[in-house]
């Protein structure tokens, strides 16, 4: 089956935005690569070094809810040392990404499709903010908060993010913050407001079991 110019579009950033990704981050391997434990060396081909989750979003229909889809070492254990990883970002008209970092990562947005308005808040509380189009790169410094805004009324939108490490990780501040039991006195303080408010809040974010 031939593949449409959105489609070859697509692949071909993929290829791409690879060399942009690797700002190493993660510690130096002495191998070529790292094999998982209890592989035999000897029986590796091609398979290993190739991932295949991200192949059904070519053709499917976007999503109702914000979705990624990782390609970490978590997922392709063949990125294990090389300090690279993807994400595919789908967005749904009005949705968000919301408010997070990645510790261990920069990382480098590229808009396939659709519009975007993306920022960061540096060490400074500076907040920089910019609207995307399809074709155009934003990148996110390591270690600093960011967040992305699909601004459509009713058109989707996606990008791919490429990190400089295996394990870029993501620390989510709503998530953070309201779902995993801090204190509500403490909240309350430290958003300077009240009790009740604070218990409102986390009532969104229930705690992971």
């Amino acid at each position: 089956m031939a593949l449409t110019v959105e489609q070859r579009f697509f692949l071909a950033i993929l290829v791409i935005a690879f060399p942009f990704s690797a700002i190493s981050g993660d510690p130096d391997i002495l191998s070529d690569f790292v094999v998982p434990p209890g592989t035999n060396n000897t029986l590796l081909d091609g398979n290993f070094f190739t991932y295949t989750g991200i192949r059904p979003l070519v053709n499917s229909t976007p999503p109702t809810n914000f979705t990624v889809t990782k390609a970490t070492m978590v997922e392709f254990p063949a990125l294990n040392g090389q300090s690279v990883s993807y994400a595919v970002l789908q967005y749904p008209a009005g949705s968000v990404n919301p408010p997070h970092t990645h510790p261990r990562a920069t990382e480098l947005l590229f808009l396939t499709y659709g519009i975007l308005e993306v920022g960061f808040v540096d060490t400074t509380n500076k907040l920089f903010t910019q609207r995307l189009e399809a074709g155009d790169m934003f990148v996110f410094p390591k270690g600093l908060v960011h967040y992305q805004f699909n601004c459509a009324d009713n058109d989707s939108a996606m990008a791919i993010s490429a990190f400089g490490s295996a394990a870029a990780g993501t620390v989510s501040v709503p998530s953070t913050v309201f779902g995993t039991n801090i204190d509500d006195d403490i909240l309350a303080k430290s958003f300077k407001t009240d009790v009740y408010t604070i218990q409102k809040l986390k009532e969104g974010f229930p705690p992971k079991a």
